[in-house]
């Protein structure tokens, strides 16, 4: 069973997989063509990210992916304002049918100047309509410089992904 990671290009994807795989940053700035597959382990369990680029040409196989995962994380850039509406929209309809879906929302970018606060990425994603019965988390991420270890918030997002993914098998 997958962890399915989305997002609109350029939001972070491959940054914070990259992150959360090996506990040191290691920024991307090649757009992933396509897929992008990472395994993860932890002590209780092994996890399997399947990251779908964001460009609209990639964004058709999103939902197909959808019914084989545990767990959906979405990344978005928390400084792109102009794209946000854009990132919800997609968010909605991904998951409008399936009501019990666990998502983690990612607002990457935190430490940009102009970057969205987790409140202000809260409404902008209209999170609170997507329903009572699923697990739902809004974390703050940013992937620092690179060879430094991963931030705080990326240690509790990788802990609360392998948390769900024990919940959810």
């Amino acid at each position: 069973k997958q962890i399915l990671v989305l997002g609109l290009d350029g939001a972070g994807k491959t940054s914070v997989l990259h992150s959360l795989a090996t506990n040191h940053v290691k920024r991307s700035v090649a757009p992933t063509e396509g897929f992008n597959a990472i395994c993860v382990n932890t002590e209780e369990s092994q996890m399997e990210f399947l990251e779908i680029g964001g460009s609209e040409s990639l964004r058709s196989y999103w939902k197909m992916y959808l019914p084989k995962v545990l767990l959906l994380i979405y990344v978005v850039d928390s400084a792109d304002h102009a794209r946000l509406p854009v990132a919800k929209q997609l968010l909605h309809q991904l998951i409008q049918n399936n009501s019990t879906l666990p998502v983690v929302v990612l607002a990457n970018k935190q430490d940009l100047e102009g970057a969205y606060c987790i409140t202000d990425i809260h409404d902008a994603l209209a999170l609170s309509d997507l329903g009572d019965e699923r697990k739902m988390f809004l974390i703050g991420t940013h992937v620092a410089e690179d060879g430094s270890e991963i931030s705080s918030s990326m240690k509790d997002a990788k802990e609360l992904i392998a948390q769900l993914v024990l919940e959810a098998q």
